[in-house]
């Protein structure tokens, strides 16, 4: 059998001389949160705490390129409403020295920026310091930072 790459998929010759093709992508890992992507609040605001049947997902991400990543605010679909928060860890291996995450983590804030609940239950990361924007009521509530 005869191996050729073509387009998003692997050609394959097979002895009889018909070529099958196989359908898998050769583009890199998907991107860290986008649109539909489950995540999970992790500060002790009313809404975040209570259980519910459905989990919360990103509905839209601010930013140019559609993909959340460490310090970007997104929108979420919680309980039937709509809230924003902010990303404070996903589970895609980010740059050098950044944590990577069990789960996609967010912090519900509401649209001035400051921060609905008073605790956050998971490490933050420190290489939010650094990043510009209005954080530092989030890092002040934060309790461990990786």
């Amino acid at each position: 059998m005869a191996l050729l790459r073509k387009g998003l998929g692997l050609l394959l010759t097979h002895p009889s001389g018909k070529p099958q093709q196989l359908p898998f992508s050769l583009s890199a890992a998907c991107a860290a949160i986008q649109k539909m992507s489950r995540v999970r609040v992790v500060d002790n605001s009313p809404l975040g705490n209570t259980p519910h049947h459905r989990p919360a997902k990103c509905i839209h991400v601010y930013n140019k390129t559609g993909v959340g990543k460490v310090g970007d605010k997104i929108l979420l679909a919680i309980k039937g409403q709509k809230k924003k928060a902010l990303i404070i860890g996903h589970k895609m291996p980010g740059p050098r020295m950044m944590p990577r995450f069990d789960s996609n983590n967010v912090v519900l804030i509401e649209d001035n920026g400051n921060p609905t609940g008073t605790r956050i239950k998971v490490p933050v990361p420190s290489s939010l310091r650094r990043l510009e924007g209005e954080y530092s009521k989030v890092l002040a509530i934060a309790q461990k930072f990786v």
